[in-house]
């Protein structure tokens, strides 16, 4: 009886065992499936993003006379951060690049006699009343050059004709009523205020002036071609001349493309100048493809920075010391972020109107409150963004001393506790600290130089003023017309950076070299630092005045 009890006792107990071993087993099945649902949700979750939401940095480029406001502003502080109010700009401060056209109010003719004596009264002054914004809209008119014939009469009475023709100016494009100031609204329009053609040809028409889509293409190509790119090879060789330079890549999409399907991507590429306190320089480059050998091909000759995201393109590049974005590992840990609480949460630059939230840059304080991993990571990311907001005034050397002493204990510390993290296969988080790791001393080559950017957002915005264009007109209809973009994007970007009147800066290119794209002086003078281009492009000029005729010579 005693053998029989304990063999059921033994049956029992391995019965229990083996369940406690299924029931293991099955609580690790759901850990699994927990783990997969929390990936695919935020797999889910990427996808809304990319097609629904934003994936900028919040940060806009400054002018020169908001810096000065902001010093000049008081504080006000609102519920997360205090920030600076701009003081209100004067009528006069905000019109005085304006022309100005007085309009005389005379006294009636029967009120100019004295009521007392009934002498008649003289003008002492004209009193200013008020002012107005007046606009003429935009007028065609058709310019028709007579030139001038002389003869000689003594000649003629012999059967023997002298005769002298007067000088006209050049064409801007041989049989074509093309004219600089139509050509320069044109690119204006779709390069600047990102029209394209098609609204464009609706636009001139109600003008009085039928212009096919097709027409404003070729001009633009043809020009930017035979007149622009004269200029921009320049700007290239002042470019490669400098030491810190950004890069970046979009998507294009050309139409027409030998041995490439309508609907395959190509690339827009951009390199530009950093904050080293010269002239700056943005440059377009057309390519096909994303290889690293577009830029390798671009930037040879270049010794110095480049600051670029973590494509491995750009290793293809020679004699170049890479510099990796911040901003990018930092988005990779914002993604990582659990949804609910990534609503919550702006990624902001340093350069943004609003300052980063301090309960966001504080990695031990989320380390107590034992938030996720991907929140910690990304307080460490924003933790160097606030510093880099201290030091964004001081000079290079003294930026560069701050760095080393304030930044380099956050990435030793950094470095350490990502050591220590083992994230999940698959999962977003483990994208992040791989990015990290792959990238770790080229994340810090910022620190070599003090006038190095924490990040690449530079370039990112210019790729998204060329993105804005893109969202109107979709794509190119040829490999020209993309080449042509490219050169023209690069101009007016250049003139925008360096504050000049972007419409002027393209007449007056427009209006001088097909007289000067051969004269190596006359292209110099084209540079948008130019004493010449700074006098005619920083303001508003008259193109009723500055015409071909009468455009005179340049200094050379």
């Amino acid at each position: 009886m005693e053998d029989h009890t304990e063999m059921l006792i033994g049956i029992m107990q391995k019965t229990i065992e083996q369940k406690d071993e299924q029931i293991k087993e099955l609580r690790q099945t759901i850990a699994d499936l927990q783990a997969t649902v929390a990936n695919l949700n935020e797999t889910l979750e990427e996808f809304r993003r990319k097609f629904f939401g934003s994936s900028s940095e919040k940060t806009r480029r400054k002018t020169s006379k908001e810096e000065e406001s902001e010093q000049e502003g008081e504080n006000v502080t609102v519920k997360s951060h205090t920030r600076k109010k701009k003081p209100k700009s004067k009528r006069e401060d905000l019109y005085k690049n304006l022309p100005v056209r007085e309009v005389k109010c005379p006294v009636p003719e029967d009120r100019r006699l004295c009521p007392d004596c009934d002498a008649r009264m003289e003008t002492i002054a004209w009193t200013p009343v008020r002012e107005e914004l007046c606009i003429t809209p935009a007028k065609v008119e058709r310019v028709r050059y007579l030139q001038e014939v002389l003869v000689c009469p003594v000649c003629r009475k012999e059967d023997e004709g002298t005769f002298t023709k007067a000088p006209t100016p050049t064409p801007l494009l041989a049989h074509s009523p093309a004219s600089p100031s139509m050509v320069a609204y044109v690119m204006y329009q779709k390069f600047m205020n990102s029209v394209p053609f098609y609204r464009q040809e609706m636009d001139w028409l109600q003008k009085g002036a039928p212009l096919a889509r097709e027409t404003a293409a070729n001009w633009c190509i043809k020009c930017a071609l035979e007149y622009f790119q004269p200029v921009y090879d320049l700007l290239h060789k002042h470019l490669l001349k400098r030491e810190i330079l950004h890069a970046d890549e979009t998507v294009c999409q050309v139409l027409h493309e030998e041995g490439k399907a309508s609907s395959s991507n190509s690339y827009m590429w951009i390199y530009l100048t950093g904050n080293d306190g010269l002239a700056p320089i943005i440059l377009y480059e057309y390519q096909p493809g994303r290889q690293g050998e577009y830029a390798k091909n671009f930037l040879e000759g270049f010794k110095g920075l480049l600051e670029c995201d973590g494509y491995t393109g750009y290793n293809s590049v020679e004699n170049v010391t890479l510099v990796c974005c911040l901003a990018h590992c930092r988005r990779y840990f914002f993604e990582a972020v659990p949804a609910a609480r990534r609503r919550k949460i702006k990624l902001l630059d340093i350069n943004s109107p609003e300052e980063i939230p301090i309960e966001t840059a504080d990695p031990q304080k989320a380390k107590k409150q034992q938030l996720t991993a991907a929140e910690i990571g990304l307080c460490y990311c924003n933790q160097l963004f606030r510093i880099e907001r201290t030091l964004k005034d001081l000079d290079a050397q003294e930026r560069k001393a701050r760095r080393l002493k304030l930044e380099v204990p956050v990435w030793d510390d950094f470095w350490k506790w990502l050591g220590t993290l083992k994230p999940l296969g698959g999962s977003k988080l483990e994208k992040a600290v791989n990015y990290a790791e792959n990238h770790q001393e080229l994340l810090e080559n910022y620190l070599l130089d003090g006038r190095c950017e924490i990040s690449n957002n530079r370039a990112e915005r210019c790729a998204k003023s060329y993105g804005t264009g893109r969202k109107n007109f979709l794509f190119h209809n040829s490999v020209n017309g993309a080449k042509s973009s490219a050169t023209i994007y690069s101009l007016v970007e250049t003139a925008k950076a360096n504050h000049l009147n972007v419409f002027q800066y393209l007449y007056t290119l427009l209006l001088y070299m097909p007289d000067y794209k051969d004269k190596p002086a006359g292209v110099e003078a084209m540079m948008p630092w130019s004493e010449f281009i700074k006098e005619r492009c920083s303001g508003v000029m008259s193109t009723e005045t500055e015409t071909p005729e009468n455009r005179g010579q340049i200094p050379v």
